[in-house]
């Protein structure tokens, strides 16, 4: 059995998604939390550099023996850990379904998230020098946009039941909750998304989900 670290921070949406995929997976693994506020940003560090030169979180050291590997990017590594343990599935089977539960996952992981993540924060308060107002306001504003148009797709599908995808969680889910929780942590309303809330508040019936949630985990803030 191989021993699985997981680099993460309680709050980051992607060491989110990787929390979610280890449980739903059953696997065992221990946290290397890295605090991306403290001291100036843990993950910026020499000693987190030498584990992910990006410095960036989640990273999964995968040790079997005296082989190691280290595995970044959120959805590689949910991918990994799908192939490696096909059961229960993270993907359909169909490779229409794929494309389309793939499709969600990205919406959210590469069109979402990227442009109100907390480096992209950091610099628009220090670098472009704007208020907590404006990066409230920049915040809401990818978040509505992104949403907007997610909720429009998954509340015409047929194919979406209790989670994104039928009524088993998928790659789709697991990027979906921690981007909800996040706009919760940032008081954005989301009545006009309800098919949205209705999956995430599902979702987090699940063990799998309720037991990654940020606040359970070693490293959250007291």
């Amino acid at each position: 059995m191989s021993e699985l670290i997981l680099h993460g921070y309680f709050r980051s949406s992607a060491s989110y998604r990787v929390r979610i995929a280890l449980n739903l997976k059953g696997l065992a693994y221990d946290q290397a939390p890295v605090h991306l506020v403290r001291n100036g940003g843990e993950q910026l560090k020499p000693s987190y550099r030498a584990v992910n030169p990006d410095g960036l979180v989640p990273a999964l050291t995968v040790s079997d023996g005296d082989a190691r590997a280290v595995l970044t990017q959120s959805l590689a590594i949910v991918e990994y850990l799908d192939e490696l343990h096909p059961t229960p599935a993270l993907l359909p089977a169909s490779p229409l379904d794929r494309a389309f539960v793939r499709s969600v996952a990205l919406q959210i992981a590469c069109e979402i998230h990227p442009v109100a993540n907390l480096r992209v924060l950091n610099y628009l308060l220090g670098e472009i020098g704007a208020s907590q107002t404006q990066k409230q306001a920049w915040y809401r504003h990818w978040i509505d946009l992104g949403f907007a148009s997610l909720e429009e797709r998954l509340s015409a599908d047929s194919r979406v039941g209790r989670f994104v995808f039928g009524d088993a969680p998928t790659l789709a889910d697991i990027c979906l909750v921690p981007q909800v929780w996040n706009a919760r942590r940032f008081e954005i309303p989301l009545t006009r998304y309800p098919t949205i809330v209705r999956i995430a508040d599902f979702a987090m019936t699940h063990p799998a989900f309720a037991a990654a949630e940020p606040g359970k985990q070693p490293d959250a803030d007291a």
